[in-house]
């Protein structure tokens, strides 16, 4: 039963975030890249007020995957960095933090790139 509650966890947070995200696309006049800046960067600033740990720790995978939970991860490894480095760990440790999911990322979009052929859609 604990197991069927994490998932519902998951399945609520991760899809209040993607309602709020839908909510801004009907409402505004914003673009996706726009929608996925502030996202990002809501991510970040509730990391640094200590609110978005609390979030993951609650609702897994459901905060942690959407690009929040990114913008989450590079402030909580810029903070840990900063406090064993000083200002330059500050300014590396957020990407050192997100290395592999970033390194993926770019692998995966190249091999993508390379497997497929792409073309545009005909009218």
């Amino acid at each position: 039963m604990e197991v069927f509650l994490m998932f519902v966890k998951a399945f609520v947070v991760g899809g209040a975030i993607c309602l709020i995200g839908q909510i801004i696309i009907n409402y505004t006049h914003l673009t996706n890249g726009k929608i996925l800046v502030l996202f990002l960067i809501a991510g970040a600033v509730l990391e640094g007020f200590g609110l978005y740990s609390k979030l993951i720790e609650f609702a897994g995978a459901g905060a942690s995957i959407p690009i929040s939970g990114f913008g989450s991860a590079l402030v909580k490894g810029a903070v840990k960095a900063a406090k064993a480095e000083g200002i330059y760990g500050a300014l590396k440790g957020g990407l050192a933090a997100c290395a592999t999911g970033i390194s993926v990322a770019i692998v995966s979009g190249y091999l993508v790139a390379v497997i497929f052929k792409p073309r545009t859609k005909k009218k």
